[in-house]
């Protein structure tokens, strides 16, 4: 069974795929592109929030594990492409040329791939049998 949260994931991936085909239609175009961007900003904070790290990188030993650092990396990658993204975003409001238009258009198409490849690694990562057991939540005393 696929975990909720993934399925979140993916529907915004879908939404950002869409939106970048409909690129032409700015008001279309920026706000979902925005949204999906302050979402992707948000989920370490809500991961941090609702899960127990403590038990799932050192107790288990996952810290140590190739695909925990893989993940990190393409999510480290993906909001460094993000962060060009804004700036070349804020040179075509400007009104740039069609150089600039063509890298945003390189960075779009990166961040796509980049985003696929944080959702699959990310679904590789969850423990089911952590997800349920419920310590996958932060436990209130």
């Amino acid at each position: 069974m696929i975990n909720a949260f993934v399925i979140v994931a993916i529907f915004t991936y879908l939404l950002m795929l869409s939106a970048f085909y409909f690129r032409h239609i700015r008001r279309i175009h920026v706000p979902v592109m925005v949204a999906v961007m302050v979402f992707d900003c948000c989920v370490p904070f809500y991961l941090f929030l609702t899960r127990d790290w403590k038990a799932r990188l050192i107790e288990s030993g996952d810290i140590l594990s190739f695909a925990v650092w893989m993940h990190f990396g393409l999510v480290i990658t993906l909001y460094f492409i993000y962060a060009l993204q804004i700036q070349t975003a804020r040179m075509l409001l400007k009104g740039s040329d069609n150089e600039v238009r063509a890298e945003h258009g390189g960075q779009g198409k990166a961040i796509l791939i980049v985003r696929a490849l944080v959702i699959l690694t990310g679904a590789m990562l969850i423990d089911p049998e952590l997800a349920e057991s419920g310590s996958g939540s932060i436990m209130m005393e």
